[in-house]
């Protein structure tokens, strides 16, 4: 699916790779299988990518939801309003009827490995987003403890990393404190599940929301969009990592040397194959599960 059309209903948002409607009170989010790199939605989609995306974040919003509540209502169809079970064939297995949120308007990023931006910035400053670190490390060595660096985006759609302090003034002090506590408590369960089935969770962000008041995990949670999945047999840090996630696609790219501005160019037909493979062994891996088609 590239895009849905649910025609009855009021298109509230369309992202990257989710479209949100109105449900009333309620939003329904919707993960097409859209695919986007350096900030441009690329030609080619990926199949079955938004059923991962959605599943995968039904797996964790559950697995911690004794640490912290969540914006989900439901995300079987048979369950949802009647209006919405008429496009029952665009919803199945993609999608979620969830609390409308108020968003904090910052990404919650935890960095465990250095890897991505993080090393870049390493390299010049031996530091990640101002935070200093040990001298030598390696690209891909884990760090001494997992660092939180915020981050918002530009009207461009880019990713902008804001010291703490920054983020303390756009959501309060004891806010910002709660979230990043939050985060890195999230991130170290997470990291632990993950070990346990063979993959290395790098690096991963957060989005939090209020609901009646109340802080909930929103959006999607720790899948391969959001998240540097590596599997764990082949790590070897002092260089790039064999990964779950998009990094294959962005090689790719890379390797044909794209400038990254539009139009994006098309996938060859190896690298979708590819990619659907490790979206679904990075679920099937992490939630024990198999993908429901």
């Amino acid at each position: 699916m590239t895009q849905s059309d649910l025609s009855a209903l009021t298109l509230h948002a369309r992202g990257k790779v989710r479209d949100i409607y109105e449900a009333g009170d309620d939003l329904l989010f919707l993960a097409s299988d859209r695919i986007s790199a350096f900030d441009h939605i690329l030609a080619t989609e990926i199949p079955d990518k938004g059923k991962v995306l959605t599943q995968l974040s039904l797996f964790w919003f559950d697995y911690l939801r004794n640490v912290i509540s969540n914006h989900v209502i439901a995300a079987q169809v048979e369950q949802y309003p009647e209006p919405l079970r008429y496009f029952r064939d665009q919803l199945r297995g993609r999608s979620m009827l969830v609390r409308r949120a108020k968003m904090f308007p910052v990404e919650c990023v935890v960095r465990g490995y250095l890897s991505g931006s993080g090393w870049k910035d390493y390299k010049q400053t031996q530091a990640i987003c101002g935070i200093s670190l040990p001298a030598g490390l390696r690209e891909s060595d884990r760090l001494p403890q997992p660092i939180f660096t915020p981050a918002t985006k530009s009207n461009a759609g880019h990713d902008i990393n804001i010291p703490f302090g920054e983020m303390a003034r756009l959501v309060g002090n004891a806010t910002a404190d709660r979230l990043r506590e939050l985060s890195l408590r999230i991130y170290g369960i997470a990291v632990e599940h993950a070990n346990n089935r063979g993959i290395i969770v790098a690096d991963t962000k957060f989005e939090f929301g209020l609901v009646n008041g109340e802080i909930v995990l929103a959006d999607e949670v720790l899948t391969p969009d959001s998240s540097r999945f590596w599997p764990a047999e082949s790590y070897r840090p002092g260089g790039r990592q064999a990964s779950y996630d998009k990094q294959f696609v962005r090689d790719y790219l890379e390797a044909i040397h794209w400038d990254k501005n539009p139009p994006a160019p098309a996938l060859p037909e190896d690298v979708v194959r590819k990619t659907r493979e490790k979206y679904i062994q990075a679920f099937r891996q992490l939630s024990g599960k198999e993908l429901e088609l």
